[in-house]
């Protein structure tokens, strides 16, 4: 899962790049691996790029950024799903030919590795990296060299061209924005809107800016107003104008990811139009209600897994009538886990990353609430990291149904090897986390509290939206890019 931002000015106002910046670091929690902005330069024609591994504001500077001029541009902060956390893999990507253009996406192609077979195969093309979105990059370069005619047309009918190419060759959850050298902006999203894109609009003395966003809150926070978000296989072309044109080039079942009211989303965000924060209180209530009508043990704190957890638990501990309390507090600038080298190394970083209030944790019995349970390792270091503090008993809420089946869409999660829920039944969860308890949202009750059920669930129930045929290559090949199996 990442996060995408892209702003275009109308004229003569900019430059774009400060918006943007801003929206990324509002958009942080998305991908923590790199970030980058690409912005576009109509008096200079030329697009400008800086990107980095780190957080954003490791990445950028004042100096770094005074040099990203433009009216329009693009940004993006990744969590790396597909290839690995490689300079070459960071986004924005662009090209100049046959016709400039600038990309960032949020999401994943399930049949990523055959079309790059196909495209290198057909047009003997070398690809630079592992990144899924340089087959958006490639498919807009070959359109233009199969049609010379092109030049012809306009650039909203040259646009839709592509968005029908991409719907019908692209198969997976994406939402994809593009700047056009000279033209203006675009944004696409998957037929079935798993991954989410927003539009917003300010006026500031007599000139429009237009934001596109993965979340409401990077919109609100730039003083954007909200439009609307992106129907699911809709796109919309913004022009450096401020004129807008929209079309619709697929028409399917509606499917948003539901781990985004889940987890995802900052929770003052909206999504679809329905609030996050919302979502996660009723997921509280709900659990609550069902622990409080089928369990007798008596608690004496309810608390969260700091942060997503936090909304839940508040609503829990109003159901249940037991003290909310903090016994975990977050510390935010420790070192990022994934870069060191060994196990022992890993988990002393969880541990200073999760320290427990002793006493709030000392000889009492917790219901700990976190947003979910996926692979199980993160829960048991702080289940026994609370008892490690002198907790007499530790029961896990967990506010997601039982997570069994993989995501090919964008959450890391692409086997159902990884999976705790799928290999063990709610009791056995539970001596595996060391917890004396798991309770778990039903799935009904998740549906009701994001109050849709034009959501994707497919980790859930196994039913997923588009079809998973190259699922396998999919895991095997993301495997290889990351080192995990070798490719002989």
């Amino acid at each position: 899962m990442c996060g995408i931002v892209g702003v275009i000015h109308s004229q003569p106002k900019g430059p774009a790049r400060h918006d943007v910046y801003r929206s990324l670091l509002t958009l942080q929690h998305r991908g923590q691996d790199s970030a980058g902005i690409l912005s576009f330069d109509s008096e200079l024609n030329k697009f400008n790029l800086y990107k980095n591994l780190g957080l954003v504001n490791e990445v950028f500077n004042e100096q770094t950024l005074e040099k990203l001029t433009g009216q329009m541009a693009i940004g993006h902060t990744r969590y790396s799903t597909v290839g690995s956390s490689e300079v070459e893999n960071i986004q924005p990507l662009y090209t100049c030919f046959p016709r400039g253009l600038g990309l960032v996406h949020n999401g994943n192609l399930v049949n990523y590795y055959s079309l790059v077979e196909k495209l290198s195969k057909k047009y003997h093309l070398q690809f630079m990296t592992q990144n899924d979105l340089e087959i958006f990059l490639n498919i807009w370069s070959i359109l233009y060299i199969q049609n010379s005619s092109l030049e012809e047309l306009r650039t909203r009918e040259i646009l839709k061209r592509y968005a029908e190419t991409v719907v019908e060759t692209c198969i997976g959850g994406y939402a994809l924005i593009g700047m056009i050298a000279n033209q203006g902006m675009f944004g696409i999203r998957d037929p079935h809107g798993i991954r989410p894109l927003i539009l917003g609009k300010k006026e500031v003395e007599g000139h429009t800016s237009y934001m596109l966003s993965s979340e409401t809150h990077a919109l609100e926070f730039n003083d954007y107003g909200y439009v609307r978000d992106i129907a699911p296989g809709e796109c919309v072309y913004i022009t450096d104008k401020g004129e807008i044109h929209s079309f619709i080039v697929s028409n399917k079942e509606k499917k948003s990811c539901m781990f985004e009211w889940v987890y995802f989303s900052s929770a003052n965000s909206k999504i679809d139009n329905l609030s996050v924060y919302k979502a996660r209180f009723q997921m509280g209530v709900k659990l609550g209600l069902e622990i409080k009508k089928n369990s007798n043990i008596e608690f004496d704190i309810v608390s969260p897994v700091p942060d997503s957890g936090r909304t839940s638990a508040m609503a829990l501990s109003e159901v249940l009538g037991i003290p909310y309390r903090e016994a975990l507090l977050k510390n935010r600038y420790t070192q990022r886990s994934f870069i060191l080298k060994k196990q022992d190394q890993r988990e002393k970083i969880v541990e200073l990353k999760l320290r427990p209030i002793k006493e709030e944790v000392e000889g009492k019995n917790i219901l700990l609430v976190d947003d979910s349970i996926v692979r199980g390792t993160t829960s048991k270091k702080i289940v026994n990291l609370l008892k490690k503090f002198g907790a007499k008993s530790v029961y896990f809420a967990s506010t997601c149904p039982p997570i069994k089946h993989p995501c090919f869409y964008g959450v890391d999660f692409p086997s159902s090897d990884e999976l705790i829920a799928h290999k063990l039944n709610t009791e056995e969860v539970a001596k595996e986390i060391g917890a004396e308890g798991v309770f778990y949202l039903s799935e009904q009750d998740l549906v009701d509290s994001i109050d849709s059920n034009q959501i994707c669930k497919a980790c859930i129930d196994g039913n997923y939206p588009t079809d998973i045929t190259e699922a396998h290559e999919f895991k095997k090949y993301r495997n290889i890019a990351r080192g995990e199996i070798n490719a002989y």
